[in-house]
C-alpha cells in the first residue's frame, strides 16, 4: 500500500455553511447517490445504487407502517386520460401548468391526449368507485409505490426538485368525515415516526393554509423540517379530501340505512425528498453523514497491517466482521490491498458509514477494537468481548447525536415576530421558522413572498393551543384581527 495514495481527491471542495447549495450538489455526485440526467433532460437524475438504497429503507419502514394498519398496495397505470382529469376540476387547475402529455402513440395521433401522472387521484377513484358498493366495503385502504411527473420550471437539485420522483400515494375511502380524518392524521403520525424515528429528523406538524392546501381537498395536513440552511422541507402531506373526489367520480356506498352517499377520503405521500433532507440535514465537509438506521453499511472494518502482521490483523478482523454479520450488523470488511488505510477512512468518511473499526497489531495483541464515530470523530477503544452488544450501543450512540443536532437546529430555529419588518429581517438574517399573529388572508402571505421569497408553510391544528395563542392581536403584515398563528418560512 503506497503512503502517496492519502485520499485527498476525495475531499468536499464546497463549504455547508457558506456554499449550501454547491455543496449539496458535490456530496450527492460525490458520494455516489445521483448523476444529472442526459444532456437535453434539465429536471431528471440518475439515482445511484446507494441512494436507491436509502429509498429502500425508507419504503421497507413505511410499507411495513401501512400494512399494519390495514394499507393494501395496488399499482395504477402511469397514464391518465384527459377526461379523467377533466372530473375534478381543482386538479386541473392545480397541476395543468406542470402536466406533462402524451399525444402520439407509435406513428398514430391518441384520440384523447394522455397525462403522465402527477398524482393519481382521478385514476384511483374511479377504480375504488368500481370496488365499493356497501358500507360493508368501507374503509377501503390502498396503497401505491410508483415515480409521478411534474413538469416543474426550476432548477434540478437532485430529491428536492427534479421533475420525476419517486413516492408513495395512499388512497383511503371512508363512511363518514371523521373517520377520515383520523386516517388523515394517522398516516400524517406514521410520517412523524418515519422522521424522528428512522431519519433523525425532528419535524413540526400542522396543517396548510387554505391556499395553499391539495387542490380540492377539505385539509391538508404537512410535517416541515428544518434543514441547517434555514430553510423547510415539506416533509410529507396527509389530505383530508372530503367529498370532492367521491361526488366527481361516483364513489358512492348504500349506508346502513339504505341510504345512498358519497364516502368520504384521503390520500397522503411522501417523496424521495425525505432524501434530500436527509442529505442536508446530518452531512458535513467532510461529506455524506447517514443515521446507522438507513445507512447501507452500519459499520466499515479498516484493518492496519505491515507486511509481517498482516495474516494475523485480517485474521482478527475477519472474526469480528463475521460476528456482527451473524448478528444482522451491516458490516463491511475493507481488506484492499491497493488502498491505504487513509484513503479507506476518507472513502468511507464521505460515503457516510456510521461507525468506522480500527483493528492493528496493538488492537490484535490486546485483544480489543478501535471505534470511530462518523459524525464527529470521536474515538474510543473497546474490548473485544461482546462487541456486537458494543457495537449496538455505538450505533445508537451515534443515531442519538444526529438527533440531538437536528432538535438544536429545529428549536434555536422558531423565531416570533409580531410586525411586517419583524418577519423581514428575521427571515433575511436567521432564516428558520417566524411566528407571527395572521389575519388568515393570502394577500398578506403574498406580500412577505414578494419581498423576501418566504411563505406560510403551516398554521397549528384547531385542537392546538398555539392556534390560538395570536387571538386579539393584530396580523403582523397588515394590522387587521388575527385569526390564528402562521410560520413563515424560505422553503425547497
Amino acid at each position: 500500500m503506497s503512503d502517496a495514495d492519502d485520499g485527498q481527491d476525495l475531499g468536499i471542495t464546497e463549504s455547508k455553511e457558506y456554499n449550501t447549495g454547491e455543496w449539496y450538489a458535490e456530496v450527492v455526485q460525490k458520494a455516489e447517490l445521483a448523476n444529472y440526467g442526459p444532456e437535453g433532460m434539465s429536471g431528471f437524475i440518475v439515482t445511484r445504487p446507494r441512494a436507491y438504497s436509502l429509498w429502500e429503507s425508507i419504503q421497507n419502514e413505511l410499507d411495513g407502517a401501512f400494512k399494519a394498519t390495514g394499507v393494501q398496495n395496488a399499482y395504477f397505470p402511469l397514464f391518465i386520460p384527459e377526461s379523467y382529469l377533466e372530473k375534478e376540476k381543482d386538479v386541473v387547475e392545480g397541476f395543468d401548468p406542470e402536466v406533462a402529455w402524451v399525444t402520439q402513440g407509435g406513428y398514430e395521433e391518441l384520440e384523447e391526449r394522455l397525462a403522465v401522472r402527477p398524482t393519481s387521484e382521478s385514476i384511483i377513484a374511479p377504480y375504488m368507485a368500481q370496488w365499493v358498493r356497501s358500507h360493508r366495503d368501507l374503509p377501503l385502504r390502498v396503497n401505491q409505490w410508483c415515480s409521478v411527473v411534474r413538469w416543474e420550471a426550476t432548477d434540478t437539485k437532485p430529491f428536492f426538485r427534479t421533475k420525476e420522483f419517486l413516492w408513495q400515494e395512499g388512497h383511503t375511502a371512508h363512511e363518514t368525515h371523521d373517520e377520515a380524518w383520523n386516517e388523515t392524521m394517522t398516516r400524517l403520525d406514521q410520517y412523524e415516526d418515519l422522521y424522528r424515528d428512522t431519519l433523525a429528523i425532528p419535524v413540526l406538524r400542522g396543517q396548510k393554509p387554505d391556499h395553499d392546501k391539495f387542490p380540492g381537498a377539505h385539509t391538508t395536513t404537512t410535517v416541515e423540517a428544518l434543514m441547517p440552511d434555514g430553510k423547510s422541507v415539506q416533509g410529507a402531506t396527509s389530505h383530508h379530501l372530503g367529498q370532492s373526489f367521491a361526488e366527481a367520480f361516483d364513489l358512492t356506498f348504500s349506508a346502513e340505512d339504505e341510504e345512498e352517499r358519497a364516502a368520504h377520503t384521503t390520500s397522503w405521500g411522501l417523496s424521495w425528498r425525505s432524501l434530500g433532507a436527509l442529505i442536508m440535514t446530518h452531512s458535513d465537509d467532510q461529506g455524506l453523514v447517514l443515521p446507522p438506521t438507513v445507512a447501507p453499511e452500519q459499520v466499515v472494518i479498516v484493518p492496519i497491517w505491515q507486511d509481517d502482521t498482516r495474516d494475523d490483523v485480517l485474521q482478527y478482523a475477519t472474526g469480528v466482521a463475521a460476528d456482527l454479520e451473524e448478528a444482522g450488523v451491516r458490516v463491511e470488511l475493507d481488506d484492499r490491498d491497493e488502498r491505504n488505510p487513509g484513503f479507506k477512512f476518507n472513502e468511507h468518511e464521505l460515503k457516510g458509514v456510521p461507525v468506522r473499526f480500527e483493528i492493528g497489531p496493538h488492537e490484535v495483541e490486546d485483544d480489543e477494537v478501535t471505534v470511530v464515530h462518523r459524525p464527529d470523530g470521536a474515538e474510543e477503544t473497546v474490548s473485544r468481548e461482546g462487541i456486537v452488544e458494543t457495537t449496538e450501543e455505538h450505533l445508537d450512540e451515534v443515531f442519538a447525536k444526529l438527533y440531538a443536532t437536528a432538535e438544536e437546529t429545529l428549536a434555536e430555529g422558531v423565531r416570533d415576530a409580531t410586525e411586517r419588518n419583524e418577519i423581514l429581517g428575521t427571515i433575511g438574517q436567521h432564516g428558520g421558522y417566524v411566528r407571527a399573529p395572521w389575519c388568515g388572508e393570502e394577500d398578506c402571505e403574498t406580500e412577505i413572498k414578494e419581498q423576501i421569497a418566504a411563505e406560510i408553510v403551516m398554521v397549528p391544528f384547531e385542537d392546538d393551543e398555539e392556534k390560538h395563542v395570536h387571538e386579539g392581536e393584530d396580523c403582523a403584515v397588515c394590522g387587521d384581527d388575527a385569526e390564528e398563528t402562521a410560520y413563515f418560512a424560505k422553503s425547497y
